[in-house]
């Protein structure tokens, strides 16, 4: 087993603890803080993959601002007094049927799909060694001579904008 192997294996179980952590605790705001576990070790499998631009913005988007939204909606909903703030539900047997379903089908479409990336002679995947996944996003989003992406790209930004601004009002006692 080569280093890339071994990484990838110590991350996934890191990931899947940290995610078994996040249904299970009891404690909301602990649930949350490891879900930012589960927001890094994801963006590390993305850079096993060699999706950089996909990790950092896994770190920025999800681990960053999306963790502290729920931390900031957890602390407005003045929760004071509970010891038990993550309640168990009584049809979490339903969940695990569901799960167990989801997880076979996924299992299957990654074994027999047509669009696998196949085996090379020494048994690892290989994707072409000249891709920059940053480089052609960049040249996606701003080039002059293909179709951009930058009006869409703005369009989100004010929209997150607004968002903010918004979240700032209903957050402001007065």
């Amino acid at each position: 087993m080569d280093l890339a192997s071994v990484i990838f294996w110590i991350v996934a179980a890191v990931l899947v603890v940290s995610a078994l952590l996040v249904v299970t605790l009891r404690n909301i705001v602990h649930s949350a803080l490891a879900l930012v576990v589960v927001f890094a070790t994801a963006s590390g499998i993305y850079i096993l993959l060699n999706a950089e631009f996909i990790a950092i913005v896994q770190i920025l988007i999800y681990a960053g601002a999306v963790t502290i939204l729920i931390l900031f909606a957890l602390m407005l909903t003045r929760i004071t007094g509970q010891r038990i703030t993550n309640p168990t539900n009584r049809q979490w047997w339903v969940a695990v049927v569901i799960c167990a379903f989801l997880g076979a089908c996924i299992v299957y479409a990654a074994t027999f799909s047509p669009r696998m990336i196949p085996n090379t002679s020494n048994g690892v995947s290989q994707l072409p060694a000249n891709v920059n996944n940053v480089a052609r996003i960049g040249q996606l989003l701003y080039s002059p001579t293909t179709y951009s992406y930058v009006l869409p790209f703005e369009i989100a930004s004010l929209v997150l904008l607004v968002a903010i601004i918004g979240a700032i009002v209903i957050g402001r006692e007065e």
